[in-house]
């Protein structure tokens, strides 16, 4: 039977950085309420002109440099986004066609900031099936196209960036298991209410930008992560002592510290990213991995878990040795 491992990651951040200082001249807001509030500083927004694809195409390059893999050896791309450079033809189809690997299956996945788990859980049923030898799957986002930078409970959180792995087919594990879901009841606690079948209006005001009920996500949210950690953890056999490094959805630092109380887990084996790349929907879970396994904390033969979070509501986790 194909199992599937990770043998590269890459991450990609814009260059425009947006400090709490630069908020404080835009809304009515302090530098300091922000870090007290959500433990972001900075945020980085993408260019004039740049896009979720250009986001994913540098994010992929590097994660196929540390593969030391070409392009032409991949054969599926997964990518998850809510921010597609068109409505069609989807942005993996464009990455492939970047990256110059016609011919395999290419498609997004839309589940908001569990985009990137969701993607990883396909790529890894794909490779159990022996479908695929070697994958593809990326997170990214220009979150920032639907902010609206007036609005402080959501323009302080938002930023964007872009994060891949490749994953390929292994005799031994690699993904321990990968559990997924959703619950639709919660759709208009975070959300954009405007899109193409529903007749998007220019002249609603805030149509185009996110809306979300804070307080009632952050509830939601952590005992989400909590649920569905200790869960797939049981249905291995396993405890929160025998993870090296939790990777949860980098939404912001209370919900995070919120979760690690809730797991008995020390906040330290948790990775966290907020502070510089604020909640990066689909690109948080891989920018943080990237980012551990490039500075060294995360190290061959780690036990690793994954967490996702997003709109919808929708949720997913996977247990991993790296």
């Amino acid at each position: 039977m194909n199992y599937a491992r990770i043998v590269g990651t890459g991450g990609y951040l814009p260059e425009k950085v947006v400090s709490n200082a630069d908020l404080e001249q835009m809304i009515d807001t302090t530098a300091e309420w922000i870090v007290e509030r959500t433990g972001v500083e900075e945020r980085r927004v993408a260019a004039p002109g740049e896009t979720t694809c250009d986001l994913a195409e540098r994010a992929a390059r590097r994660a196929l440099d540390a593969a030391g893999v070409g392009p032409d050896a991949i054969d599926l791309i997964v990518l998850g986004t809510t921010t597609p450079d068109h409505v069609f033809p989807s942005v993996a189809t464009q990455l492939q066609h970047r990256l110059g690997c016609h011919g395999g299956p290419a498609f997004d996945v839309q589940a908001v900031c569990t985009g990137f788990v969701y993607a990883l859980d396909i790529a890894y049923r794909f490779i159990r099936t022996g479908a695929s030898r070697k994958a593809l799957v990326v997170g990214a986002d220009t979150f920032t196209r639907i902010i609206d930078w007036t609005d402080r409970g959501t323009c302080i959180l938002f930023g964007d960036g872009a994060g891949a792995v490749v994953l390929e087919a292994a005799q031994e594990p690699g993904i321990i298991d990968s559990r997924l879901g959703a619950d639709g009841r919660y759709k208009e606690l975070l959300w954009v209410p405007a899109g193409v079948s529903s007749g998007y209006d220019k002249t609603r005001e805030n149509a185009a930008f996110v809306e979300m009920r804070g307080s009632e996500v952050f509830k939601v949210a952590v005992t989400t992560l909590k649920d569905i950690a200790e869960q797939i953890l049981a249905a291995n056999r396993m405890r929160v002592a025998d993870v090296n490094w939790v990777i949860p959805h980098q939404a912001n630092r209370r919900i995070l510290a919120a979760t690690a109380k809730r797991l008995g887990l020390p906040e330290e084996r948790m990775v966290d990213c907020v502070r510089t790349h604020g909640n990066t929907s689909a690109a948080s879970v891989p920018l943080a991995l990237d980012v551990a396994v490039r500075d060294g904390r995360i190290q061959r033969g780690d036990t690793v878990l994954l967490e996702g979070f997003g709109g919808g509501f929708t949720w997913g986790a996977t247990l991993l040795k790296y």
